[in-house]
């Protein structure tokens, strides 16, 4: 049993499935969650063959936990399923726009997150994969996506075969605002970085990339403007590709 204070994100799962009946409790209990309209605008892709599994490893990146994991969901914002229903029963839809994908998309994490959550009361070990979005067009030719769905998350799912330290965070005071946003001076970063980049993994984490600060370890390796705008051009084009950016973008904008 666990709960946020000791969540983890496990990467190395145990040689174990994960119980169909088991998993599709979970994912019943989540639909729980919040939702706009009660409308449920997302859909799960359950991956369990290797040759799935590898086919869908490329647009992670090759990470390994992709391929290793026992199950791979792929969470998808989803207006295409409204759509239909709304069509099948005489009413015309009008959430081919922009405004429909982020009310979608907003669906989907918040689903997400709720399902992360009961996996971690079943002692279940996941890893929550930012690079959904940033070759999406990959994955939706792979999963066969129609107009008006998009992939929003992806998790690896399986039973922990490791117990990695918990990753360090910010203070309350840093990220939590009264009555209005009160904007960072350079003091109340140090005091609210200070014990992040002052931490031994950190540390060395500057120093194997031959960098002065933590920050830039960010911004000149990790997360570069270079790589956000090129994903950003592919992320718009998938957008506009599945419907939800129709006349906005007529051609993908050049930065």
């Amino acid at each position: 049993m666990k709960n946020l204070l000791t969540r983890r994100s496990i990467r190395r799962y145990a040689d174990r499935d994960v119980d169909e009946q088991l998993l599709n409790r979970l994912m019943t209990e989540a639909s729980r969650t919040q939702t706009m309209g009660n409308l449920q605008l997302y859909s799960v892709v359950v991956t369990r063959s290797p040759e799935m599994k590898q086919k869908l490893a490329p647009a992670h990146f090759n990470q390994p936990m992709v391929t290793q994991a026992p199950v791979v969901l792929t969470v998808l914002a989803d207006f295409n399923r409204t759509s239909t229903w709304a069509r099948c029963r005489n009413a015309e839809p009008g959430y081919d726009n922009f405004l429909s994908f982020i009310n979608a998309a907003t669906d989907a994490l918040l689903y997400t997150q709720t399902l992360c959550n009961l996996m971690d009361e079943e002692g279940l070990g996941y890893c929550y994969l930012g690079t959904t979005v940033y070759q999406p067009q990959q994955i939706i030719e792979l999963l066969h996506l129609p107009k008006l769905t998009f992939p929003v998350a992806t998790l690896t799912v399986g039973w922990p075969d490791e117990e990695p330290a918990l990753s360090d965070r910010l203070p309350l005071e840093a990220f939590v605002h009264q009555e209005r946003y009160d904007d960072y001076l350079a003091l109340d970063i140090d005091r609210y970085y200070s014990a992040k980049e002052e931490l031994e993994e950190n540390r060395n984490f500057v120093h194997i990339n031959h960098k002065e600060t933590l920050a830039q370890v960010f911004t000149d390796i990790r997360y570069t403007r270079k790589d956000n705008e090129a994903m950003s051009k592919n992320l718009l084009a998938a957008l506009r590709h599945q419907g939800f950016l129709p006349y906005i973008l007529h051609e993908t904008p050049q930065f």
